[in-house]
């Protein structure tokens, strides 16, 4: 299968993203409630396309004991990652294509990926679901915090201008992907409890939980 993330290999594509992250409107909303759905008990939880380790490092505030993966295909991300868990020794950070079959992770209580899986086809994105579903144990949990598609070109227009750039400065490797069809493929792989549990424009939180 044809790679569709090489942009992020390239360390400029890479630090413009991590320059803007924490920019991106109400994404900490997104993420408190991605914290709040995540069970404090999981003992094992993997991050893909991590990036600089960022939401594994929020979730482990409140879970110190639980043992993380970060997955991420750049190697800027990488390092980044690897620089932010240099102390946690029970963290693990890994180097993951996400339009290639997941690494066998051992058991896994919650997978969790931010702003990562819309840069994969959306035959790929379906495939990844059903990878994540097979890698989770009974009872674990998937929550996606996710650039998802408009339904309109005028709501697009809204989001890019609400985000303060133009259609040329768009990221052109995005692939994105309403809501609905996402919760429809959760739910036929096996999810549970699917739903859309936080979205402010193009920004959604969708997952669920594998049947115990």
């Amino acid at each position: 299968m044809t790679t569709t993330l090489n942009e992020y290999n390239s360390a400029e594509h890479a630090l413009q993203y991590l320059a803007i992250a924490d920019k991106i409107p109400h994404r900490a909303a997104g993420e408190a409630v991605l914290l709040d759905l995540v069970p404090r008990d999981a003992r094992r939880i993997v991050d893909l396309g991590a990036g600089d380790g960022r939401l594994l490092a929020l979730l482990r505030i409140d879970r110190p004991h639980v043992t993380g993966i970060s997955a991420d295909l750049s190697p800027t991300m990488l390092d980044a990652a690897r620089a932010r868990f240099a102390r946690e020794p029970l963290v693990e950070v890994i180097e993951a294509d996400l339009d290639r079959p997941l690494p066998a992770f051992g058991g896994v209580d919650a997978i969790v990926s931010c702003f990562a899986i819309h840069h994969c086809t959306h035959e790929r994105k379906r495939e990844l679901y059903a990878e994540i579903f097979a890698a989770l144990e009974p009872g674990g949990v998937f929550y996606n915090l996710e650039h998802v598609a408009s339904v309109s070109a005028e709501m697009h227009d809204a989001f890019l201008a609400a985000l303060g750039i133009t259609a040329e400065q768009e990221d052109q490797s995005n692939k994105l992907l309403a809501v609905e069809p996402q919760l429809v493929w959760l739910r036929e792989i096996g999810f549970t409890h699917v739903d859309c549990h936080w979205k402010w424009r193009e920004l959604a939180l969708f997952g669920g939980v594998k049947p115990a």
